[in-house]
């Protein structure tokens, strides 16, 4: 009896597969012997390929009349990096400390002059008081003065606290609150090896563990000290269709620090104190910077940041996405032909044969959406693996800096858009089912997509308002192409124009991923029960 019952259980699952096969099968006939459809997906991948050249080609730069090649130092990581501030030195061994109490910190930002300085007049004539919120000064161990190298820090800020900071990516919170000569921050680190650990303290007797740092490599012998530092400050004013305006400048952070003590210095000497110069987009130093000592109490002025470096600066990097910008108009071509892959059914009355062939119609529409979501992704792949090399080439031979980005990034931003466009496909064949007008659906899917992405690059909506809309709306997607990540220690104007989005790559895909999934759950409802 048992015997019995298993068997036709088996054939009718084997059955059930062979027929989602042939459906498959079936499905993929009817696009590739359809002329129009198959033009329409080779032109998407073309015009990613063509407006990405086309876009490289129209953007030059030079810097002093050469390339622009040599701009920015490059992290442990590989990342563009800002290294400007002043640097109060000394040489540590591969076991020490360094302990410093930090009882002031002050600053000044720009004027609406932009922080420039006037003719006749002094070097701070363009400046008022005030703390830019990522001023930073403390203490800090690093591998050399040369920019860009490995280091370990403790700090405190305008407005973020006590933070430990490594390796210009790295940002770990402290104790709380302002400095004053009333409530001051005791910092240390210790070596030992690779290994760099932030303390911090109220009083200097209890001590609380912030982080701990490996720095692969470091010598046997590093630079220790106090430093200052102090990011340009941007202040948006106005956004409209001609893009986001604001005012600015270069900013100056003092730091007053004191029981200032260095074991393990060898050898011993004195303090010594080093500008250390900064990328295009860091803050051009005001005064240089300097340091003044008297008795055990220092006086540290710098202005620049130690961070990673970011688009939207001053300097004329490019972001790796931009030899993608085809894959806009891309998206276009693949909407209009995942939308007719059903509409066209739908209109020469084919749809009917094709319910009679297969009585369960939710098969049907998730066979079409596996074969235009799959052959959607082949094209744009094809396209994205073309594009990029190609048009990150001629950026470079335009004079162009591209910021680097790491191997798994490349394959994120070149899979991602293919995946990006493909789910897309499958959100136009939704549409399409539940409308079945070619011109009404592939409206209703530009204008869901294309629209938001617009409004946020021309800035229509107040500040705010197009951050929220590029997280709910289907172009969040467009977030998997962002290379630069949005680093929360670094002051920055995050606007989708310059390739910065609300949400991290995967999550805005996430939400392009949710409104096709939906689609096509009511597109499968809505034909179970109505006429073909």
């Amino acid at each position: 009896m048992t015997t019995a019952t298993a068997a036709p259980d088996r054939a009718a699952t084997r059955a059930g597969r062979g027929r989602f096969g042939d459906l498959l099968r079936a499905e993929w006939t009817k696009f590739r012997t359809v002329r129009g459809w198959v033009i329409g997906m080779a032109v998407a991948a073309l015009v990613t390929v063509l407006i990405g050249l086309l876009s490289a080609a129209g953007s030059h730069t030079s810097c002093n009349g050469g390339p622009c090649r040599f701009l920015y130092p490059v992290g442990p990581g590989g990342e563009a990096v800002t290294d400007s501030f002043y640097f109060v030195h000394r040489p540590l061994a591969s076991h020490g400390s360094i302990t410093a109490r930090v009882t002031s910190l002050t600053g000044l930002l720009p004027t609406a002059t932009g922080g420039r300085v006037r003719v006749g007049q002094g070097p701070q004539s363009g400046l008022h008081p005030g703390l830019e919120p990522w001023s930073k000064a403390g203490i800090i161990i690093k591998a050399s003065t040369r920019q860009g190298s490995a280091y370990a820090a403790m700090m405190v800020t305008g407005r973020h606290g006590a933070r430990m900071q490594y390796d210009y990516t790295q940002d770990v919170a402290g104790l709380p609150g302002a400095v004053t000569a009333a409530s001051p921050r005791w910092l240390r680190l210790t070596r030992a090896g690779d290994t760099v650990t932030g303390y911090n303290s109220a009083d200097g007797r209890h001590w609380t563990l912030v982080g701990t740092a490996v720095l692969p490599g470091l010598g046997s012998t590093v630079q220790a000290g106090l430093f200052a530092t102090s990011p340009a400050y941007n202040v948006t004013t106005a956004q409209g269709l001609l893009g986001v305006s604001g005012t600015g400048g270069p900013t100056l952070a003092t730091a007053v620090l004191d029981h200032v003590s260095l074991r393990g210095g060898q050898p011993a000497g004195a303090w010594s104190g080093t500008l250390i110069g900064g990328g295009p987009s860091a803050a051009t130093p005001v005064q240089g910077g300097r340091y003044h000592r008297a008795g055990g109490t220092f006086t540290v002025t710098g202005s620049g940041d130690i961070a990673p470096d970011v688009p939207g600066g001053a300097g004329p990097g490019q972001t790796l996405d931009h030899t993608l910008v085809g894959a806009f108009a891309g998206l276009i071509a693949v909407v209009v032909v995942g939308t007719m892959f059903i509409t066209a059914e739908y209109r020469r009355g084919l749809i009917r044969t094709t319910f009679a062939a297969s009585p369960r119609r939710g098969q049907v529409l998730a066979a079409k959406a596996i074969v235009i979501g799959a052959v959607t992704f082949i094209a744009a792949l094809v396209a994205a693996v073309v594009a990029v090399p190609l048009g990150s080439h001629v950026l470079r031979g335009n004079g162009n800096y591209l910021y680097p980005v790491t191997p798994l990034t490349e394959v994120r931003l070149v899979a991602g858009t293919a995946a990006m466009l493909a789910v897309a496909a499958v959100l136009a064949l939704a549409i399409g089912a539940l409308l079945r007008r070619s011109a009404i659906a592939v409206t209703v899917v530009i204008v869901a997509i294309v629209l938001p992405f617009l409004i946020s690059v021309t800035n229509l909506l107040p500040a705010g308002a197009d951050q929220w809309l590029m997280r709910l709306a289907p172009a969040a997607a467009f977030s998997i192409q962002q290379t630069i990540p949005n680093y929360p220690q670094v002051s920055n104007v995050c606007s989708v124009g310059g390739g910065c989005y609300p949400l991290a790559p995967w999550a805005g895909f996430a939400v392009l991923c949710a409104w096709a999934a939906a689609a096509l759950g009511l597109a499968v409802f809505l034909v179970r029960r109505r006429d073909a």
